[in-house]
């Protein structure tokens, strides 16, 4: 998908298509140009209300509101109207912006267009795409606003580069168990790493003995896949801050021996979707540049049962020294992060250190599927990522900390056992286990965020298909960006 941007007006442009957005209900605008149309259709213009004139060639789409987290949803609905249909290849649209020097809800106009244009079509016969090559946005906007070409241009180009990116981690999110393994995600990463200018290390079997990786290499043990940890890193000259990100690789879960019911291990190939997120926000930084090292940790794995298994029982080492009771071997992830988390704070002494994980069911019956969890002893860098994430059009719930559950977690003949002993709290007893591998030089500057109710929902939500939404790449981005902007501190 191409974007042009013009000054000229939108009713001189030739397209095959256009979309005007209705602000509020409000069908008395100048923008408006079909009322009489529109009413007899019943149309209103609520938010994400759709209603497609194919005579006119044009489509209506209600937004609440001018914000990003208004408009994002509502371009998306409407693009999304027109996969699997032909004769649309060009589109116009105008420019809304809800301040006259704020460019946000141009970005987001175009990380709705390029999101709700995402259809997994890989393992279809019948591929229905979206059929729009070419997009020509009119500076001439819903209100009298003034922006320049330079910023416009700006908004649109970081905008593409997150929805991409967010579209990158959908697919790889999406694609089967058999097709995306391990080695599969250490040889995509070495491809974007050549692409994209990032160096690029593979920690495979051998190297992760050496490390001491041994609760890794535990829930492996019983998968004819290997385990590798990916370190991606971009590091620009003289940087504003430096940052680690580590993601919950694993690219099947069966549950091990602890298995899990057949309704449950459907969508497992979800279980990928924290590093998936990783290498979708470093493709980001690199195509952006940003003035921010960053380095990307992916603890990949494949959790299988067999004679190899590791057990319920079991007595785990963990690479920071600390033993770990086993009593279930489906809360397999936080053992894999455990590892991954102590590597990444040896090689790098971050200023934040964020982790990515579809963790906890649990997170997902405390706030819903639409909503992220996050989790650490920092208050302000909490608030940090739920601000991000509500300009990035994602939704994150803090979830506090406290002693009570803390105690939940300990073990009688280890130091800290994997699960808790109550059915209460796991999301939060979850992330108090990772605060078990996190070194006092990193307590403050680090945020567990448990994605795993957004990160895979079997229905269309806003401007997410049904399947893999990419959660967590564009929050960080924008967290990301903000630091760029300037090291605030945490």
């Amino acid at each position: 998908m191409n974007f042009n941007i013009t000054t000229t007006p939108i009713k001189d442009i030739n397209a095959d298509i256009e979309i005007v957005i209705v602000i509020d209900g409000d069908l008395k605008h100048p923008s408006v140009r079909d009322r009489k149309l529109l009413k007899k259709a019943g149309f209103k213009g609520t938010q994400n209300e759709l209603c497609h004139l194919v005579g006119k060639a044009r489509i209506y789409v209600g937004a609440k509101d001018l914000k990003g987290e208004a408009i994002r949803p509502a371009v998306a609905t409407a693009i999304r109207s027109l996969i699997g249909k032909k004769g649309y290849k060009t589109l116009k649209i105008a420019t809304y912006l809800s301040h006259p020097r704020c460019t946000a809800s141009l970005r987001a106009m175009v990380e709705g267009l390029v999101l709700g244009s995402y259809a997994f079509t890989k393992y279809k016969s019948q591929k229905a795409k979206c059929p729009v090559k070419t997009v020509e946005i009119s500076l001439e906007g819903y209100e009298a606003h003034e922006i320049t070409l330079e910023s416009a241009a700006r908004a649109v180009h970081n905008g593409e580069i997150a929805a991409s990116a967010t579209n990158f981690t959908r697919n790889i999110v999406n694609t089967p168990p058999d097709d995306f393994y391990p080695e599969t995600m250490a040889k995509k990463a070495k491809r974007l790493a050549k692409k994209a200018g990032l160096g690029c290390e593979i920690l495979d079997v051998k190297k992760l003995k050496k490390e001491k990786m041994h609760t890794l290499l535990a829930v492996a043990r019983a998968s004819r896949h290997d385990p590798c940890v990916v370190h991606l890193s971009h590091t620009p000259k003289n940087p504003k801050a430096v940052i680690s990100l580590v993601g919950k690789g694993l690219t099947y879960d069966s549950g091990g021996l602890s298995l899990k019911p057949g309704d449950y291990m459907v969508t497992m190939k979800a279980d990928k979707s924290g590093a998936s997120a990783v290498i979708g926000i470093m493709k980001a930084i690199a195509e952006m540049d940003l003035p921010i090292e960053v380095h990307g940790f992916l603890g990949m794995v494949e959790n299988m049962i067999g004679g190899d298994a590791y057990k319920p029982d079991d007595v785990l080492r963990a690479k920071n020294g600390k033993t770990i009771e086993v009593r279930n071997t489906d809360a397999e992830g936080r053992l894999v992060l455990a590892d991954v988390l102590c590597y990444a704070q040896q090689e790098v002494k971050a200023d934040y250190l964020f982790d990515f994980a579809t963790l906890t069911g649990a997170c997902v019956v405390g706030v819903g599927n639409y909503t992220s969890g996050v989790m650490g002893f920092n208050d302000d860098l909490k608030t940090m990522v739920k601000e991000q994430a509500k300009i990035a059009g994602e939704l994150v719930t803090p979830l506090d900390f406290n002693d009570y559950l803390k105690k939940t977690i300990k073990s009688d003949i280890a130091d800290v056992c994997n699960i808790s002993n109550t059915r209460y709290g796991g999301a939060i007893t979850a992330g108090l286990f990772l605060s078990e591998f996190i070194d006092e030089d990193h307590k403050e500057k680090w945020a567990h965020i448990d994605i795993a109710g957004p990160a895979f929902v079997e229905h269309i939500w806003g401007e997410n298909p049904s399947g893999a939404s990419g959660a967590g790449v564009r929050m960080m981005l924008r967290l990301i960006e903000k630091l760029a902007r300037g090291h605030e501190g945490h």
